[in-house]
Formats: structure tokens, C-alpha cells, sequence
């Protein structure tokens, strides 16, 4: 239960981060982008405004005569034009289409000043709150009396004869473009926000993934950590209650002291074993086989197959073995750890194949590997159980008072000495009928062979099929 909130604690620590860090980004993000939409929006605006400033200033050039006063012909362009304390000089007439018809929309305006700064006329939409003061700078962002914002653009006028006429200055309010940016501050303002909950869910989610092979692998080793204790503790126990009833008996002869040492000396070797075989693993899992050199597998398996033979007589087994090599097969690899491979399976055949059994090994080879099988006719392993048969202290039979014994680690050791020399070991079999191991090995593995053996053999271990 505590193991089980850890996990959770830290599950949602991972999609909290995630999701800060989201968030964050996603801010940054909108902020870039209301950013962006800003700053083109502005570009487009001030290209506006220019291009209607520059025709009209050139439209209206070619008709000024005197400095500061305004022809009657200008009406021609602005036909909504107002004198300055004067009547307008024609009132616009909806219908009526001129040169600017941008000026008669409701957002620009036009005003004229004198040499000396006066404010001449105006036309289009003038704010009423905007100042009549002259100011000189080519670009402005006025504020009237109501707040409201306006971008303006000045130029300086001249007569037809090039005398200094005064100044023309187009703008327009920016009610339009600040809704523009409002609508999109609040899109990103909401947004956000559901987002986060998108993020929030998947990050969760996520995190579940990524927690899942480090608790898949907390599993393992817990249940690694109780097969191990158990496995420790049968004959600790054996041994305790040997010595314990040893003590409780006044005197001993020499028979009964030999047979007490003998069944702590069997125990002693076990725990021994076991011990051994867990170093084993730890440094085959730790770094690759150290030492390596060239390993002759025909005289390997022949000298395998002699040294088991009495054990399978007493089995009533029948060992053999078929070598398809006309030449000695020879590896690279440890010669110590192979043998154990090879063994392991034997031993492994030996104690799941009834009487009258028979169990074969085979030696072959293909293009880049040699191929040695090790077939039985024993009991057979369930299809359900086939992806769990390497995994360590496990047994298919999960009594472990069974009369085959062992630990539950000979093809977990088999396994990680296949994988330390690059190969691989897979298995096929039919309940009731038998079992064949295949091992796979590289011949000579150097670094760019190790690398492409690995692909090739991952291929090969999804078609696994029988040498003939």
C-alpha cells in the first residue's frame, strides 16, 4: 500500500511538472503570438494609412496656389471637407463616389494646418476631443478626451510653385484594431485555460506511462527479493533445525555426528550455488563477458553429452547428439560461461523428460551463426507460460516442494550468457510432447557485428523454426 502511494505521489509530481512546464511554454507561445498579430497588424496599418497620406498629399499638390489656402477644387477629393470656423464647402453626399473613398469611412479623418501650426480644415470623421495643436512628427498615437486612441501620419504641403504651403495629416481611430487585439487576448485568455485541462489529462496520463516499466520493474525485483528469500531461507531453516536438534541430544556418536555434518555440508552447497549463480546474473547484467576466446562447439557438446550420460541412464533417458558440421565450429566466446549454457539446458531437459524419454542435441550452422538445439520429449510447456520461462526464480510448477527442485534460475543463467555474447535463445514447444531450445550464436563479433547480429537475430526470433 505505501509502495502503491509512492507511485502515486510521484506520478502526479511528473504530471504536475509536465504540466507547469506546458504551461509555461503555452504562455510564452500565446504571448509570441498576440505578439506577432500585434506587430503585423500594426505593419499593415501604417502601410495603410501612408499609401491614402501619400496619394491624397500628391493628389492635392498639383492644386494648391497660396500658402494656407485651400482651393475650392480640393472638394473634388474631400467633397465632406469643413472649414475651420467656416460652413463646409459642400456637404458629402452619400451617392456621390470620389478619388479617397477610404476618407469617407467612419474611422479616418483629414486635417489641414497653416505654416504657423493653425488648424485649417478638416475632413472625414474628425474626433471632437482630438487637439488641435500641430505636432511635427511623422508618426503620432493621439488620445482624445474620451480615451480613445488614433494613429496619424503628418507631411508637409507645398504650392504649385513650391513655396511652402503648410501640413496635411491622415489618420484614423484605432477602435477596429483594438477590438481586433481584445477578440484575440481573449481567444488566447480562454484557450489557455482548456488547454491546461488537455494538458493536465494527457499529462497524467503520460506519466502513467513513463511510471509504468519503473513500476513493472519495482515488481520484478520485489517479487525477485521474496523468491530470493525464500530460496535462502529452505536451507537456513534445513540447516537450523539440524543443528538445533543436534544440541538437544546429550551425546552423539561418531555415526550420527558424520551424518549431521553431511546434511549441513548438502545445505552448506546449496546456499553455496545459489549464491554463486545470483553473482552470476549480477555481473552478467553488470558488463559483458570479459575474457574471450576461440570455443570449439562439436568437442563442447561431445564432452557434455559423455559427462551426462550416467545421469541420464539413471534417468532412463536416452542422450545423443547429431553434429551437421563436416569441420570443427568454432566462436568466439568465454568457454566456461558456454558450457554452463549448454548445461544448463541439458540439465533443464533431464528434469522434465519422463522415463524412456529421449533428448537430442543439436549442432549446425547457418551464414553468420552457429545453431545449437537441444530437443526433448518431455512434458511440454504451456503456451501461456512460454514468455515467462527465462524470468528468474520462476517455474511453471510453482509448488517448490516438486521433485525436480532446482531454483528457478538455470534458464534465467542461460539466457544472460546468450545475451552477453550477442546471440539469442528462444524456444518452442507442445504440451505433452516436448520442448526445443535454439541458441544462436555470432562467430565472430566485432563491434559493427555486434550491432547488426542484434537486428538480424531479433529478426530470426520471430520466425524460429527448426535445422534440418
Amino acid at each position: 500500500m505505501n509502495q502503491n502511494k509512492l507511485f502515486q505521489r510521484t506520478r502526479l509530481r511528473l504530471a504536475l511538472s509536465y504540466a507547469l512546464v506546458m504551461a509555461l511554454i503555452l504562455s510564452l507561445c500565446g504571448f509570441g503570438v498576440y505578439k506577432a498579430v500585434s506587430h503585423a497588424h500594426w505593419i499593415t496599418l501604417d502601410r495603410e494609412i501612408e499609401s491614402i497620406a501619400g496619394t491624397l498629399h500628391d493628389s492635392i499638390e498639383l492644386k494648391l496656389k497660396q500658402p494656407g489656402s485651400l482651393e475650392p477644387v480640393i472638394q473634388e477629393f474631400l467633397p465632406n471637407i469643413c472649414m475651420v470656423g467656416d460652413k463646409c464647402i459642400q456637404k458629402h453626399s452619400p451617392s456621390k463616389r470620389h478619388t479617397l473613398s477610404a476618407i469617407n469611412q467612419s474611422y479616418y479623418y483629414v486635417r489641414f494646418f497653416d505654416n504657423s501650426g493653425r488648424l485649417v480644415a478638416i475632413a472625414g470623421s474628425h474626433p471632437e476631443g482630438l487637439s488641435p495643436v500641430l505636432k511635427k512628427q511623422l508618426w503620432q498615437t493621439l488620445k482624445d478626451r474620451d480615451g480613445k486612441l488614433y494613429h496619424q501620419i503628418s507631411f508637409v504641403l507645398h504650392t504649385q510653385d513650391n513655396r511652402n504651403w503648410g501640413y496635411i495629416q491622415v489618420g484614423r481611430s484605432l477602435e477596429d484594431f483594438i477590438g481586433y487585439l481584445d477578440a484575440v487576448k481573449l481567444i488566447l485568455a480562454l484557450g489557455l485555460p482548456m488547454a491546461m485541462v488537455i494538458v493536465g489529462v494527457a499529462s497524467w496520463w503520460l506519466a502513467g506511462l513513463a511510471m509504468q516499466p519503473i513500476y513493472q520493474s519495482y515488481r520484478q525485483i520485489q517479487q525477485f527479493t521474496a523468491d530470493a528469500a525464500h530460496e535462502l531461507r529452505t536451507p537456513l531453516a534445513a540447516t537450523g533445525a539440524t543443528v538445533e536438534s543436534v544440541l538437544m541430544i546429550p551425546q552423539l556418536d561418531e555415526t550420527e555426528v558424520r551424518e549431521t555434518l553431511q546434511t549441513i555440508q548438502r545445505q552448506n552447497l546449496r546456499l553455496t550455488t545459489l549464491v554463486a549463480d545470483l553473482l552470476l546474473l549480477a555481473r552478467l547484467d553488470r558488463q559483458p563477458i570479459p575474457v574471450r576466446h576461440e570455443c570449439c562447439l562439436d568437442e563442447m557438446i561431445s564432452d557434455l553429452v559423455e559427462e551426462f550420460a550416467a545421469i541420464a541412464i539413471a534417468s532412463h533417458l536416452k542422450l545423443t547428439s547429431v553434429i551437421r558440421v563436416d569441420q570443427p565450429l568454432n566462436i568466439i566466446g568465454h568457454s566456461e560461461q558456454l558450457y554452463r549454457l549448454i548445461s544448463n539446458l541439458i540439465i533443464n531437459a533431464i528434469q522434465y523428460t519422463p522415463k524412456g524419454g529421449k533428448i537430442t542435441i543439436v549442432l549446425d550452422r547457418t551464414e553468420h551463426y552457429a545453431v545449437i538445439q537441444v530437443e526433448d520429449t518431455g512434458i511440454g510447456i504451456p503456451q501461456t507460460e512460454l514468455g515467462r520461462i527465462f524470468d528468474r526464480f520462476y517455474r511453471v510448477n510453482s509448488d517448490r516442494s516438486r521433485s525436480t527442485g532446482g531454483s528457478g534460475l538455470g534458464l534465467a543463467i542461460a539466457q544472460a550468457i546468450v545475451q552477453a555474447h550477442h546471440g539469442n535463445l528462444n524456444v518452442q514447444s507442445e504440451l505433452g510432447k516436448g520442448s526445443t531450445f535454439t541458441i544462436l550464436l555470432p562467430f565472430d563479433l566485432t563491434p559493427f557485428e555486434g550491432v547488426r547480429s542484434i537486428y538480424r537475430l531479433k529478426w530470426l526470433s520471430r520466425r524460429p523454426r527448426k535445422f534440418q
